[in-house]
């Protein structure tokens, strides 16, 4: 994207959170007034309509409040996701396509756009890994808030035999960084592969060595971008990618060794997972950093998210996790 661009973008974006805040004080100096006007009136009949409004104006405030949380460096950019699925087969292959779509819908509900960069379908079905970009102002404040190790239980519809399997998958969480950042990048540290394009995309992407796979031979961080239809374009991403990678890295462990740099991450396996999806024998989902849990899975499912992230955010802001 050119600057003018992103200027343009970011213009827009802090105009509508200007416009937002004058909304949510003109409809709380309605509330009152009208509350003013029933009380005076003693008219019961408004109760309803001021409840509702009440209510609404609540939810606004404490979703603008949550918004002051994010003050991290690159809080308010784009946030680029990767899925993986874990040891399991088929079985985490589904699940971590089942979390590619609630991530999908949860950004949709936001209204962030959503674009594949790239993908590695499984062998029966799902993924075995997905990288997606949600743009939008503070996607990657929130979306970070979901990196770690995903558990579902359930009853297997790959099982004969119907029965209970417990299955992982783990999202990675970066920001979106601008082409101005500090990281400065060695192409001597840089082991470039050129590949042909997966799955679908039309003849050209399918037929011709355009897919990219970058190495950062130093740190081992390796990154992939097969969405455009030009060797140029994917190599631009997946640079960008890298950036992503190593800035989120420096920012995270003060530019400390690679392996200490990847004590944060976990097993995708047991004892190691944020939250858990139940589906069998009874539906819930539990977040086990916050104790924070929901027993419509369905909706879950569905993108609703946000309960466990401004959960998150309110524990990590006044230091309980």
């Amino acid at each position: 994207m050119e600057k003018s661009q992103k200027v343009l973008q970011q213009t827009k974006q802090l105009k509508s959170k200007v416009e937002e805040y004058q909304s949510l004080y003109n409809d709380y100096i309605d509330a009152g007034d009208l509350t003013e006007m029933a009380d005076e009136e003693q008219d019961l009949s408004m109760l309803e309509e001021i409840k509702a409004s009440v209510k609404d104006i609540e939810k606004r405030l404490e979703e603008m409040t949550l918004e002051t949380l994010l003050s991290g460096e690159y809080d308010k950019n784009n946030a680029i996701l990767t899925l993986h699925s874990g040891a399991g087969g088929t079985e985490s292959q589904d699940w971590a396509q089942m979390l590619y779509r609630m991530y999908t819908r949860w950004a949709e509900r936001r209204g962030f756009s959503v674009s594949t960069i790239d993908f590695l379908d499984g062998d029966e079905a799902g993924l075995k890994s997905v990288t997606f970009q949600v743009n939008g102002l503070n996607a990657y404040g929130y979306a970070k808030c979901e990196k770690g190790v995903h558990r579902l239980v359930r009853i297997s519809p790959f099982d004969a035999a119907g029965r209970r399997h417990t299955s992982f998958a783990s999202l990675e969480v970066m920001p979106e960084i601008e082409d101005d950042t500090t990281v400065v990048i060695n192409p001597d540290d840089l082991k470039v592969d050129t590949y042909r394009a997966s799955g679908a995309g039309g003849q050209h992407i399918n037929k011709t060595d355009s897919a990219i796979r970058i190495t950062h031979i130093p740190t081992g961080v390796v990154v992939s971008c097969q969405n455009e239809r030009s060797q140029h374009k994917n190599r631009d991403m997946a640079m960008k990618m890298l950036k992503a990678k190593l800035a989120e890295i420096m920012e995270r462990e003060q530019k400390e060794k690679i392996e200490d740099l990847k004590g944060e991450q976990k097993d995708i396996g047991w004892g190691s997972q944020i939250r858990s999806y139940v589906f069998h024998p009874y539906n819930m989902v539990k977040d086990h950093r916050t104790n924070y849990e929901m027993g419509n899975i369905g909706a879950v499912m569905d993108g609703d998210i946000d309960g466990f992230i401004n959960e998150y955010l309110k524990q990590k802001a006044t230091d309980k996790i």
